[in-house]
């Protein structure tokens, strides 16, 4: 019977560190789009002429900032679905 709490214990603590790691890492995501936005805002009102090549990087950028998130969340939906069974 102590190992079968033992067992439902460690479940619920890989469920709850895999929510963080997923909630920490869209936070620092959306934070990272966020400052990154406001920067190319602030560059491009003070020279609006370098608007097309600050806007390729950030698109460039966005992209990266979110392929960084879908990749960390490849192990953690692992995890997941390897506590479940």
């Amino acid at each position: 019977m102590e190992k079968l709490a033992l067992v439902a214990q460690i479940q619920a603590y890989t469920g709850i560190g895999i929510g963080l790691m997923i909630g920490l890492g869209a936070l620092g995501a959306c934070i990272g789009v966020g400052i990154m936005c406001s920067r190319f805002l602030e560059g491009a009102a003070r020279q609006p002429e370098m608007i097309p090549a600050l806007q390729a990087k950030v698109f460039l950028l966005l992209g990266l900032i979110d392929a960084s998130f879908i990749i960390g969340l490849g192990p953690e939906v692992n995890g997941c679905q390897t506590t479940l069974r």
